[in-house]
């Protein structure tokens, strides 16, 4: 086909595309593909259904049609490019290039959608999105933890002390994984690295122990905000650190007595302390009774992953 034709017909069929993304919200996954199909004249191959995980819900159209989906999502944020070009450039770009987990609040999945989606108060308002999470407590031989203040650049709660990693699972194969929590543990070994340096071998999966689920809401600021189901992940092992400073601007061990102290600070307003809310909903209701149960080697006993606190 000419270059002009060739182009005209990608203008075209762009805008019947863009004309159709108000009907693809409320049709089944079936019309969408069919509609699509005439829209791209089948010239892209799609995935088989059985390649993605069952997916129910509004947004079935979007996570079973990635091309539909790739689309409409590009449309819908390149406004929102342009707004957050101030956006520090690593974090701007997990923002767009991480697609995470979309579940109910039973935990199963129901779809993915775009870090920068997941994180906008708009979207979790209106749309009531709520994504998987994770919180690494990673405590040495001696039964420090290891905490970590967020960057300056980080989108959501930046400059707060938190536990050692919190992060998200992503919307791939090897992080899916339900069995005996897999595709968390894999999440988590990933993100030590990349935001702690921490080495994969240092930290095995088979050594992360899964011990209960929360679900929370909390706005950051008038912007960004969480609304996760967080799996709180103990492992105990000596590691050598070297945070990456575009996601950690300080680390430091701390003992039972010093968590305390830098609580009170918290609570006090001094030395300008803040922690994140996560980590301040596992410490009011967790993590003191699992930490001395790590010390005296019955943590197996604290392990609840049927029950999901919600404690929004």
């Amino acid at each position: 086909m000419p270059p002009t034709l060739l182009l005209a017909n990608t203008w075209a069929s762009s805008a019947i595309v863009s004309r159709r993304v108000s009907l693809f919200v409320a049709c089944s996954t079936t019309v969408v593909s069919r509609s699509f199909s005439k829209t791209c004249s089948g010239a892209i191959p799609r995935k088989p259904k059985s390649a993605y995980p069952a997916i129910t819900g509004s947004r079935t159209c979007f996570s079973q049609n990635p091309i539909a989906r790739n689309l409409i999502g590009s449309a819908s944020n390149m406004g929102a490019t342009v707004e957050d070009t101030t956006m520090d450039a690593v974090q701007r770009r997990l923002m767009f290039e991480d697609e995470c987990i979309l579940v109910d609040e039973e935990d199963h999945v129901i779809g993915h959608d775009s870090k920068y989606n997941c994180h906008l108060m708009e979207k979790i308002e209106s749309e009531n999105l709520l994504h998987r999470a994770f919180s690494v407590f990673l405590f040495n031989t001696k039964y420090e933890l290891l905490l970590q203040q967020r960057s300056a650049t980080k989108v959501t709660f930046p400059l707060v002390w938190t536990n050692t990693c919190c992060s998200h699972p992503l919307y791939r194969e090897s992080e899916l994984i339900e069995e005996n929590n897999l595709g968390v543990r894999n999440a988590a070994q990933r993100k030590l690295y990349d935001e702690l340096g921490i080495a994969a071998e240092d930290v095995p999966v088979d050594q992360f122990v899964p011990l209960g689920r929360i679900l929370y809401k909390a706005p950051s600021d008038g912007k960004w905000g969480e609304h996760e189901l967080d799996y709180l992940v103990f492992i105990v092992r000596d590691v050598a650190v070297h945070p990456n400073p575009e996601e950690v601007a300080d680390v430091k061990y701390v003992s039972k007595e010093q968590l305390k102290e830098l609580i009170r600070k918290a609570d006090a307003g001094e030395d300008g302390i803040k922690l994140s809310p996560w980590f301040r909903l596992a410490v009011d209701n967790f993590l003191f009774d699992w930490w001395n149960k790590a010390e005296n080697g019955t943590l197996a006993e604290a392990v609840d992953m049927k029950t999901i606190h919600k404690l929004t």
